[in-house]
């Protein structure tokens, strides 16, 4: 691939003339791709990968159709650091304008904030109409700190907002049990209260287990039977927030500026209650089809995720709640 990054290399790789090959990109027979590095995985990663899968369909729905789960008792729940500014802007301008300066003390080291997010499956009800957002929280992981001297943007002992840097198990389940337990007991859909909700995490090491003594002492509370599960090693594809939840809502906060870490958390929480419903709706669509794909590849990550036309079904009002799993009906056939 590293041959072929550029025109220029391909031309002296092929033997051919820029002027041609512009003319070839023009007409579709060439294009210019990207190529993400995914995470290796081992035998045993596939097998992990492969179970948590056929865990994931609908025990209703088999042997004759299956399909997956419509995944209504899950809560996604991931950390991402959001940054003040791009290193890198693009954007349009006419010639000849002055560019704009944008400066940072070092450009290595912008300023972050890591925010724990939570998202579940939205609800509709038969005309179409939202009953329940499925955006849970997002929780910046923060501490308050009274500044020791005075400077000219504040006086002494003011509380300042300060970033976490080092993110602990101890500081993951405090926000699990005060701030992550009580969203969801206050937004969770009344008629599913008495159902068991999962909380899906991956497997980094900040994430406390299934078995925490306080964790499972915390969810006892209100008679909601709350459980967390983890999601198999080096599968990031396997959480909806990852799959571009993550992506967007950074699309978003990069449009509103901010120059401290309050505005910054500002911005977060605007772009995340900004984001659309529907789409969030169709990215559990996108997860359904990433696992059916996984499994065709015997729980590998060499796939592309299928184009299934989703914002076109929902306009005509066709949008599936469940992805069949046909790949099992074939491979018994």
């Amino acid at each position: 691939m590293s041959s072929r990054a550029t025109l220029e290399d391909l031309s002296n790789q092929l033997g051919v003339s820029k002027s041609k090959l512009y003319s070839m990109k023009r007409e579709g027979v060439i294009k210019r791709v990207s190529n993400i590095a995914k995470p290796y995985l081992t035998e045993k990663h596939k097998k992990d990968r492969l179970k948590w899968c056929l865990s994931m369909i609908d025990p209703r729905s088999i042997p004759h159709e299956p399909v997956f789960k419509n995944l209504f008792d899950y809560v996604f729940i991931d950390e991402n650091w959001f940054y003040m500014t791009k290193e890198v802007e693009r954007y349009y301008t006419i010639p000849g304008a002055d560019e704009p300066i944008r400066t940072c003390k070092n450009r290595h080291f912008i300023p972050k904030v890591m925010v724990l997010t939570c998202v579940a499956r939205p609800r509709f009800d038969s005309e179409g109409k939202c009953t329940f957002d499925g955006k849970i929280g997002s929780f910046p992981l923060v501490t308050f700190e009274e500044a020791r001297r005075s400077s000219v943007n504040r006086p002494a002992r003011t509380r300042e907002m300060k970033p976490i840097e080092s993110v602990k198990k101890e500081v993951i389940r405090r926000f699990l049990i005060e701030k992550v337990l009580p969203a969801i007991r206050a937004k969770w859909p009344t008629e599913d209260a008495n159902k068991t909700i999962y909380i899906h995490q991956d497997n980094a090491k900040p994430h406390v287990a299934a078995t925490d003594l306080l964790f499972c002492e915390a969810v006892k509370q209100d008679g909601f039977d709350i459980r967390l599960t983890c999601q198999p090693a080096n599968s990031p594809d396997f959480n909806i927030l990852d799959l571009g939840f993550f992506n967007s809502i950074e699309t978003i906060q990069y449009k509103i500026p901010s120059k401290t870490t309050p505005e910054l958390v500002a911005a977060v929480e605007t772009a995340y209650q900004q984001y659309s419903v529907d789409k969030l709706n169709r990215i559990f669509l996108t997860l359904q089809c990433v696992m059916k794909e996984a499994m065709k590849c015997g729980g590998g990550n060499g796939y592309k995720i299928p184009h299934i036309r989703r914002e076109m079904l929902q306009r005509q009002g066709q949008l599936p709640l469940q992805i069949s799993c046909d790949y099992l009906i074939d491979s018994r056939g």
